[in-house]
C-alpha cells in the first residue's frame, strides 16, 4: 500500500466525505436515543458496538480511497473467491440468530457478516469484467457471464436465509449492464419472464414467513399482533412525529419498545418520530446529496472500470436507502434491509464506508494516467 500522492489530495471530495460521516453520526445519535436504558441511565450495548465500528469504517474508507481502484479491480476475482468462501463458511459454521445463520464469530462478541460485503465485491468484479475487458452487455455471452457472477453469492446469501440482502445484489448488476449497453428489449423480456414465473416463485421459492410478510403488507390488519405488527407500529411511529418531532430521546414508540428492532431496520421511523418532517427532510437531503455527488464521480471517471464501479456501488446503496425508507413508512413489505450508514450493524457500516472510499478513489484519480 502506498500513501496518496500529494497531487491527488487536492482532488479529494471533502463535501462527500463530510456528508457520509454526518449520516453515520445521525445514525449513532438515533441508536443512542432508541437504546437508552432508563433504569441504568445509559445507552444500550448496540450504541457502543456502533461507536467502536465507526473508526474501523473510517479506516476502511481511507484504505479503499488510497489503493488505486484499478489495482483492486485487477484482483477482484481473488476478493470474489474470498467472499464465496466466507458465505460458505457462514452456511457450515456460522452463528444463528433469529432463525437465520448470517454471521461468523471472530472472537468474543465480535461478529462478521460476509453478506454485507457482497455488494462491494460484486461491484468490483463486474466493473473489472465489463470495464477493463470492454465487454458489452449487448451480447448474450457477456450478459450470461455477468449474471453467473451475480447468481452464486446471491444464492448463498438466500440460503442463510436472507432474501432481502440477496435482492440488493440485483441493482448492482443492473447498474453495470445498463452502462455496458444492455438492450432495452432484453430488460422488458426479463421483466415479463419474471412476471410469468412469479406464481412459481410464490409456490416454491418463498418460505412461509416471507409469504406472510407480503400478505400482511397488503393487509396489516390480517395479523395485527403477529406479522402485521411491525408495519402498523412503523406507520404509527412515523406519523406521530408531526412537523418538528417529539424531541431527542422523547420518542415513545421506539423508546418504549413498541416498535421492534427500532435501532436496526426501523431507525428511520425513530428519526421521524423524534425529529419530525423537518429532521427527515434534512436527512433525506443528505442522502440525495451523497447519491448525486457519487454519480458526478461516475461521470468524471477516466475509464470504463471507474464509471462502472461507481454506478454499481451507488445503485446498490440507492436501492437499499429507498427500500428501507418506504418500508419504514409502510409502503413496502417488511424485509431485513437496514438503512445504510444509519442502522445498527458494524459489518454494514464498514462495507458501506469502504464503498464510498472506492467512489472517492475514482473521482480523485480522474486526472491520472
Amino acid at each position: 500500500m502506498t500513501f496518496v500522492e500529494r497531487r491527488l489530495t487536492v482532488h479529494i471530495d471533502w463535501p462527500l466525505i463530510f456528508a457520509v460521516i454526518a449520516l453515520a453520526i445521525v445514525g449513532l445519535a438515533t441508536i443512542y436515543s432508541v437504546t437508552w436504558d432508563i433504569p441504568r441511565g445509559r445507552p444500550g450495548p448496540q450504541f457502543w458496538a456502533q461507536v467502536y465500528a465507526l473508526p474501523v469504517a473510517i479506516v476502511a474508507l481511507l484504505v479503499c480511497m488510497i489503493i488505486d481502484y484499478r489495482t483492486l479491480a485487477q484482483r477482484s476475482l481473488i476478493l470474489y473467491a474470498l467472499l464465496v468462501i466466507g458465505l460458505i463458511l457462514v452456511l457450515t459454521m456460522g452463528v444463528t440468530r433469529g432463525g437465520a445463520r448470517r454471521w461468523i464469530a471472530l472472537g468474543g462478541s465480535v461478529m462478521l457478516q460476509p453478506s454485507e460485503f457482497a455488494r462491494l465485491v460484486l461491484a468490483l468484479t463486474l466493473a473489472a469484467f465489463f470495464g477493463a475487458s470492454h465487454r458489452s452487455a449487448k451480447r448474450w455471452t457477456g450478459l450470461v457471464s455477468g449474471g453467473a457472477l451475480l447468481a452464486l453469492p446471491a444464492f448463498l446469501i438466500y440460503k442463510q436465509p436472507d432474501l432481502g440482502t440477496a435482492v440488493t445484489l440485483i441493482p448492482v448488476f443492473l447498474g453495470v449492464v445498463y452502462l455496458a449497453g444492455i438492450r432495452l428489449r432484453w430488460l422488458i423480456a426479463a421483466a415479463l419472464v419474471g412476471a410469468l414465473l412469479s406464481p412459481v416463485v410464490w409456490m416454491y421459492g418463498l418460505k412461509d414467513y416471507q409469504k406472510d410478510r407480503i400478505e400482511t403488507f397488503l393487509d396489516p390488519s390480517k395479523d395485527p399482533r403477529g406479522e402485521g405488527y411491525q408495519q402498523i407500529q412503523a406507520r404509527i411511529t412515523v406519523g406521530s412525529g408531526g412537523l418538528a418531532g417529539k424531541g431527542f430521546r422523547q420518542g415513545t414508540q421506539g423508546g418504549y419498545g413498541f416498535l421492534p428492532v427500532a435501532h436496526n431496520d426501523f431507525v428511520y421511523s425513530v428519526l421521524a418520530e423524534e425529529h419530525g418532517f423537518l429532521g427527515v427532510l434534512v436527512t433525506l437531503g443528505l442522502y440525495l446529496f451523497v447519491i448525486v455527488r457519487s454519480l458526478d464521480a461516475a461521470e468524471l471517471a477516466k475509464d470504463r472500470t471507474g464509471a462502472f464501479l461507481v454506478v454499481a456501488i451507488i445503485s446498490g446503496f440507492g436501492f437499499q436507502v429507498l427500500y428501507n425508507i418506504t418500508m419504514s413508512a409502510g409502503l413496502a413489505p417488511v424485509k431485513g434491509l437496514t438503512l445504510p450508514l444509519m442502522s445498527y450493524g458494524g459489518s454494514s457500516l464498514v462495507a458501506t464506508m469502504a464503498g464510498f472510499g472506492l467512489i472517492l478513489n475514482v473521482k480523485m484519480r480522474r486526472f491520472t494516467n
